[in-house]
């Protein structure tokens, strides 16, 4: 039941009777680039230039049909702060300001194609100059979400061995502290309306750097940029992608699974730090020619997320789980959303009953997809195919992916990828999602994935959210514990009562095997810094205790 995969090959999985379920039929939207599932498989082709630059071979073709009339009036690029201020770029803009930063990079910070760039900014438009600029040297971009604390930026800088780092007033201070024991480190660039000392100003070097620069010519195997995981079952880990496997293979996403045409006005709420950014505020709606929609948005606010839907022209929306069951525990009904046509989650499980909620309300279904930080989108639910709420879909026709060796060679057998998640494939051929491998709970001889439980759990009003991990028991091996954050208008009720509710529900809901024997409440639960729940820390403080 491990998820496997390789270049147009899925290994099919047996379907546990126990965990299939029987699934409304949703509304079917009709693409706007394909007819439908079938001819994505037959007709995807990928093919590779040995040589290839997103910025030239990509962004400045835009800007050329741009200038030609062929594209719609939409912005490249459109950032909104929050407070008034708007940035609108079409692709010549993009494409001037883009060079004026490679200038800046080549030559004030002295760097070679190769030498490894940190970004550590938030949602802020230098973020993306910053990505195009190092595509035009052929530096690599090493990107880092602004919750970074000294500790992980010293183990960043010391992992990647990186020349410069890009950040702001905020971070620079950390930076300062730990730059001594950075060898590598030369240059340092500050997005800030202040001078500091050691720091290029962006802003004032941006003033007086040229436009004119010549594009390096990298070949599509080279590396182009380097994520580093969340660290949900350790540290974090160095991922690789070269210049073809997100810059052509995440045509996939931009093409099939976004369904993007340059009309569109593509929203992704994802922080700068993570591979998702690459995915869906860069790559992916570039490659189609649409608009890249920002808001600066420094903590995730619903009201705020709901007024800008509502108010901006906004036809394509992507956020995480989390974040739609937060909007759906808002108060929806005084906002219209007159342009969003598609919305789409990613990065971990979304409940069925989010996705029932936000259908209810908006009138439109949550496309999921699954991906990993090493991949592009590897399944995923895709216009004209029926939308069963909690499945990942059916895998996407191609992808191409550059690792760690050292570490890519533990998760290789044969010519499979080993994603280390487990999940089923049904009858028609859609994924499901279990858990990772090692969130598998084992009680009684019955293997119980997580999400499911949590799933059950949130239809209960009373839970906000839930962990569900392993706890030791003596007759069972082990049994599921759900650690539970209260709603706020049940946090006074009684406890014990409480605790049976929730457990008759699950019975009810899932096989009563999987029901949580424990339960308990606790205010939050543990996260990393992209919001993804660490099971592995609750599942050691139980198995410790013992």
């Amino acid at each position: 039941m491990e998820i496997l995969l390789r270049a147009k090959c899925f290994q099919r999985l047996a379907v546990p009777g126990s965990v299939r379920a029987v699934h409304k039929d949703y509304r079917i939207v009709t693409p706007q680039n394909f007819s439908n599932y079938e001819s994505i498989k037959q007709d995807f082709k990928l093919e590779v230039p040995e040589y290839f630059n997103f910025a030239k071979d990509v962004l400045d073709k835009w800007t050329n049909t741009e200038k030609a009339g062929k594209r719609p009036s939409n912005p490249a690029f459109w950032w909104v702060s929050g407070n008034g201020k708007e940035v609108r770029w079409s692709f010549e803009e993009l494409g001037s300001l883009s060079r004026k930063f490679a200038n800046i990079l080549a030559e004030a910070c002295a760097l070679q194609r190769g030498d490894r760039v940190i970004v550590i900014l938030p949602r802020i438009p230098e973020w993306w100059l910053a990505n195009i600029a190092c595509l035009r040297t052929g530096t690599v971009v090493i990107p880092g979400t602004t919750q970074l604390t000294q500790k992980d930026i010293l183990y960043r800088l010391q992992s990647s061995k990186a020349k410069c780092i890009i950040t702001n007033e905020v971070l620079a201070p950390a930076v300062d502290a730990v730059a001594s024991k950075c060898e590598n480190l030369h240059s340092k660039l500050i997005v800030s309306q202040k001078p500091r000392e050691g720091w290029g100003n962006l802003k004032e070097m941006m003033k007086h750097a040229s436009e004119n620069h010549t594009c390096v010519k990298t070949k599509h195997n080279e590396m182009m940029a380097i994520y580093f995981t969340s660290g949900t079952s350790g540290p974090p880990k160095m991922t690789g992608h070269t210049h073809s496997s997100f810059g052509l293979g995440l045509s996939v996403n931009g093409r099939f699974w976004l369904d993007l045409t340059p009309s569109d006005v593509m929203w992704n709420t994802s922080d700068t730090g993570w591979a998702k950014s690459a995915w869906s505020s860069v790559f992916s709606p570039w490659i189609q020619g649409a608009c890249v929609f920002a808001h600066y948005l420094p903590r995730f606010e619903p009201t705020s997320i709901l007024q800008t839907l509502s108010k901006f022209p906004i036809t394509v929306f992507c956020s995480a789980p989390t974040a739609y069951r937060m909007l759906v525990q808002s108060d929806m009904s005084s906002y219209k959303f007159k342009s969003l046509k598609h919305c789409v989650s990613a990065g971990e499980p979304i409940n069925p009953e989010v996705t029932e909620q936000w259908r209810n309300r908006t009138g439109l279904d949550i496309y999921e997809g699954y991906g990993q930080t090493e991949t592009v989108l590897i399944c995923g639910n895709f216009k004209g195919m029926k939308v069963k709420p909690g499945s990942m879909g059916k895998p996407s026709p191609a992808f191409d992916v550059k690792d760690n060796p050292t570490k890519t060679a533990s998760t290789l057998r044969g010519n499979f990828y080993i994603t280390g998640d487990r999940g089923y494939m049904d009858e028609d051929g859609y994924f499901w999602f279990v858990a990772r491998s090692d969130d598998i709970i084992l009680s009684s001889g019955y293997r119980i994935g997580p999400f499911e439980v949590e799933s059950a759990l949130i239809e209960h009003p009373a839970v906000a959210e839930s962990a569900v991990v392993s706890s030791p028991d003596p007759i069972r091996g082990e049994v599921v514990k759900a650690f539970i954050v209260l709603s706020p208008d049940y946090k006074s009720h009684d406890q014990e009562q409480l605790k049976k509710e929730i457990q008759e529900l699950v019975k009810k809901t899932t096989a009563p095997y999987k029901y949580p024997r424990k339960i308990e409440f606790i205010q939050e639960l543990p996260k990393t810094i992209s919001g993804k729940i660490k099971r592995n820390e609750l599942r050691k403080q139980e198995w410790e205790t013992i």
